[in-house]
């Protein structure tokens, strides 16, 4: 499998390609509930990490993360009730973020608007 790429917006788009193609993202799931990190961009905001492969986010469980597990997540109920509901709850999505944990953070209804050109 390609590594991810140093460009924020290639890896974007490579999240929403292959999400569209296997159907699912892969999330970040622990005894808690769902991987969350303080935004860089926003000081009020959280973001939640969201990846094209299971093996981007495995990479991620270590350290403070080491108790959650990579979970997929249909697309169809990401992109009906997930990202509606993140808006709604004020988190960001992170894409495909890489080891150091660079990657875009975009508002839910933004990143849905990408999908749905995606698939038009």
């Amino acid at each position: 499998m390609e590594p991810l790429s140093d460009s924020l917006e290639e890896n974007n788009d490579r999240f929403i390609i292959e999400a569209i193609a296997q159907g699912c993202i892969w999330g970040l799931e622990g005894p808690e509930g769902w991987a969350l990190c303080p935004s860089e961009k926003y000081k009020e905001s959280d973001v939640m990490p969201f990846w094209s492969q299971p093996e981007f986010a495995q990479v991620h469980c270590v350290d403070e993360w080491s108790i959650y597990k990579p979970v997929p997540v249909s697309l169809e109920e990401f992109l009906e009730e997930w990202l509606p509901g993140m808006h709604d709850d004020v988190v960001l999505i992170g894409t495909n973020w890489d080891e150091e944990m660079n990657g875009d953070e975009i508002e839910p209804l933004d990143l849905l608007s990408e999908f749905e050109s995606e698939l038009s």
